[in-house]
């Protein structure tokens, strides 16, 4: 763990240094003058060397020549006398003086062959390309700022007579009205977003923050929605080496590894804004890759990208996306500052091919750009980096007309009024309702929801079948407080479990949010907190062993959360939790040889506290839930806990610390790696259900942060280090495969390993159950699998590498996982 942290420091240094060093202005005074009089020469020909950035010496024989360039000489010339090159310092302000001499030369006949062997003209354009494209990248400058419009529509298209004539859709006839039959498919506006940002960048310390001024939405007022509005997340920038579309990393058309990939044509050259450009054409090489088909037009003397439009290639290995195309237009804001001004974005999404999907558009521009002028350090200071404005919805139909880059077209004008209608219309609702329902489990009544409609029903050995129902309150109830509860029944062991709970936000900004839970109810001790609970059907349908060794909890917890900023928040609990063996699980000790004796419960106190840092993790909100969108730096989690003896006749006092490292480690187009690493410790003599049960799974679900071929409670530790790692390939050698081509199937492998230990005072503490061991040495396995199987499916084989000699352990097995994904 310590190497690959040092591993990951060096490489932020050296990016930290790289980044300092890179781009920098070359700046070259001096003089010219005639070297046998001494007399100063003007109008002569002062260039950097290789390159189109040039000037003329004054009257006086004076000259200034600068660029963000990073060139290793200049050269001065005149007609009737010798050329002279001189080196220079890169990125440096210097002094350089030229005497020109008298070349008495006279130019013969020249004579201009075609050379057959000659390399693709396209090739040495697109090399200059790749090798100023650190000068060209915006992020060269000390700093810029400037003021963005951003414009999201969403449409309905492959809209049928069918469809729109069914009896369901009748309330929505004035909808259609709206339809647009003049593209490829027809298409019907439905939701329409604008924002007025300001973005500011900072190259040294390395800052940014944008500052949304002005939103407006159809149907939706949430600033977790708004934060993306805005600029900063919806930047494609053709300078990456990948560009990552919907999880996906493709290839950029000017990747530093471009020619791996891509074909390219000289196609064409002309004035675009009085800058000579080349027009390149690219197309893949391979099929089904992650790669664009295009073209672009580059500037002849900087090598900056002017215009690039690119789409998707039509056979790419990603889901639901038949086209996605980009348009991005840049101008010359300043002398050698070139700066994206309109970015337009264009995606057709659709399940299957001839079902009904929706387009999504996003049109852009950028204009009042300040470049080279940084804001006070005072600025950039505070938690986030993106400021939503308290008054951001607040602006009136003035406002707008004046502060949109572009105006609205007619039917852009009447989504909004169309939206706000549809939100009335009863059916609509009752639609709404079915979709919460299918994604959150929970079906709304007024002021109630109930649910999870998954847990009605399931079964296991020790309760037989078992019923549940449960529910929580709406937000029609409060958006500050709500408070949820269940009660089931077990057929066999004919007892009634329940639980409830409240959420209550002291504060929404900050985030502050207190928590309390109690139940009553069964437990499967060491399993994931991604797994399916017990009383899920799934959990109950899909095992490979019955479910023998749970617990009865009896458990207390209050809770206070508290986001210092995003990405950054603390947690401190406290809990209390009384546990009593079921089924096979016996708790008994040997205090002397021979001596066995029964424990009913293990009764225990502790406090805690939690700590996680994601930096730049964002989330999208509900009132009480929400989920995170990542972040691509690692996530860094801290757990203490205090087990205190004596209180509410808990018997235990003990320290347990936990350390978690996570990340995605993005490998463009060999695919991506996720990691995770964790270790933990605790101190003082408790029994094995209080200590580390590894996680195990029982089920032919696969649960990617459990050990698959391990059984519930097969090892206990007391300190350990694990290490799961997933690599996907997203297809890399499938697509090369014709028959797998078209299934378009993606393959994964996966390692997962531990290593602890138990000290004797601990394993006096309970005597181990059968079946249950220490790890004297790593537990380790390892899968191959497929993912993308019809879209849904991931399946992978198995192989438990250790401990082969346990009973009743699967040494082989096949899991399968839906897991859907672009």
């Amino acid at each position: 763990m310590s190497g690959i942290f040092i591993k990951r420091l060096l490489l932020a240094l050296l990016c930290t240094l790289s980044s300092m060093l890179m781009a920098q202005t070359t700046k070259v005074t001096g003089r010219v003058v005639d070297k046998s009089t001494g007399e100063p020469m003007p109008f002569v020909n002062i260039s950097f060397t290789g390159t189109k950035i040039g000037t003329t010496s004054n009257l006086d024989g004076y000259y200034t020549l600068e660029s963000y360039y990073a060139i290793d000489s200049i050269a001065a010339s005149f007609v009737g006398y010798a050329r002279v090159a001189e080196k220079i310092k890169k990125d440096v302000t210097q002094t350089i003086n030229f005497q020109l001499d008298n070349s008495g030369i006279t130019l013969n006949e020249v004579v201009i062959k075609r050379d057959k062997e000659k390399e693709n003209p396209a090739h040495p354009i697109v090399r200059n390309i790749i090798r100023n494209k650190p000068i060209n990248n915006r992020e060269k400058l000390e700093a810029y700022q400037y003021e963005a419009y951003n414009k999201v529509e969403f449409d309905l298209n492959n809209l049928t007579e069918e469809f729109k004539n069914r009896k369901i859709l009748k309330p929505f006839d004035f909808v259609f009205d709206h339809i647009d039959s003049t593209a490829e498919k027809s298409f019907l506006p439905i939701f329409i977003t604008e924002s007025i940002s300001d973005y500011h960048y900072r190259k040294s310390p390395k800052s940014d923050k944008e500052i949304i001024k002005a939103t407006k939405l159809s149907g939706i007022e949430n600033e977790s929605v708004s934060q993306f509005l805005g600029d900063m997340y919806q930047n494609v920038n053709i300078y990456d080496n990948n560009i990552n579309v919907f999880g996906k990393s493709f290839v950029s058309p000017i990747s530093n590894y471009a020619f791996a990939f891509y074909k390219f044509y000289l196609t064409d050259s002309a004035f675009l804004n009085n800058n000579w450009c080349y027009r390149i054409d690219f197309k893949p090489k391979r099929i089904q890759e992650l790669t664009f088909e295009g073209n672009f037009w580059v500037n002849d003397t900087t090598y900056a990208i002017k215009e690039v439009e690119a789409d998707i290639a039509p056979d790419a290995n990603i889901n639901f996306v038949k086209t996605l195309r980009v348009k991005q237009n840049y101008e010359q804001v300043e002398k050698e500052v070139w700066m994206l001004v309109k970015d337009e974005l264009f995606v057709d999404f659709n399940i299957t091919k001839n079902t009904m999907g929706f387009y999504g558009r996003r049109n852009a521009s950028y204009r009042n750009f300040v470049i080279n002028e940084p804001k006070p350090n005072d600025f950039y200071s505070g938690a986030n980096n993106i400021i939503v404005a308290n008054d951001v919805y607040d602006h009136n139909q003035a406002y707008w007309q004046n502060a949109r880059h572009d105006s609205l077209s007619i039917t852009e004008q009447a989504i909004y009024t169309m939206v706000d209608s549809i939100k009335n219309v009863p059916q609509f609702r009752t639609f709404v309702d079915i979709v919460a329902l299918l994604v959150s489990g929970y079906h709304k009544v007024g002021k109630i929801e109930l649910g999870p409609y998954f847990t009605t029903y399931s079964f296991n050995v020790i309760e037989g079948n078992r019923l549940r129902l449960g529910g929580r309150t709406s937000n029609d109830f409060s958006k500050k407080l709500e408070l949820s509860g269940y009660a089931a029944y077990g057929f066999r062991d004919d007892k009634i479990k329940y639980g409830g709970g409240f959420k209550y936000f002291l504060s929404k900004q900050p985030r502050l949010l207190l928590t309390g839970n109690y139940s009553y109810d069964l437990e499967q001790l060491g399993q994931s907190q991604n797994a399916f609970q017990e009383d899920n059907i799934l959990a109950s349908a899909f095992r490979r062993n019955p479910a023998s060794k749970l617990t009865m909890v009896e458990e207390t917890e209050i809770k206070l959360e508290r986001e210092w900023f995003y990405g950054f928040g603390t947690t401190i609990g406290y809990r209390h939790r009384i546990m009593a063996p079921l089924g096979q699980l016996k708790y008994q000790s040997e205090p002397s040889p021979g001596n066995i004796l029964s424990l009913n419960s293990i009764i225990t106190s502790e406090i805690s506290i939690y700590t996680r840092f994601a930096y730049k993790e964002k989330f999208v909100s509900s009132e009480f839930t929400r989920v995170s969108l990542g972040t691509k730096y690692p996530a860094i989690e801290v757990s203490y806990f205090r087990g205190v003896k004596g209180v509410l006749n808990s018997g235990y006092a003990f320290d347990k610390a936990v350390f978690r490292l996570s990340d995605r480690i993005p490998l463009g187009p060999f695919g991506n790696t996720d990691y995770a690493i964790q270790a933990g410790k605790y101190w003082g003599v408790v029994p094995y259900p209080v200590l580390e049960i590894h996680t195990g799974n029982e089920t032919f679900i696969a649960d990617p942060m459990a050990f698959n071929t391990m059984n519930f409670f097969e090892f206990v530790s007391d300190e350990y280090v694990q290490m799961f790692v997933t690599h996907h390939f997203e297809g890399l050698f499938l697509n090369k495969i014709p028959l797998f081509r078209k299934l378009k199937w993606r393959e994964v492998v996966t390692g997962k390993a531990v290593i602890g230990s138990l000290n004797q005072a601990n394993r006096n503490a309970l005597i181990l159950g059968d079946n249950m061991h220490t790890l004297g040495r790593p537990f380790a396995e390892a899968s191959v699998g497929i993912e993308n199987i019809f879209k849904l499916f991931r399946v992978d084989a198995l192989w438990r590498l250790s401990y082969l000699d346990h009973d009743n352990i699967a040494k082989f097995g096949i899991r399968m996982n839906l897991k859907i994904d672009f």
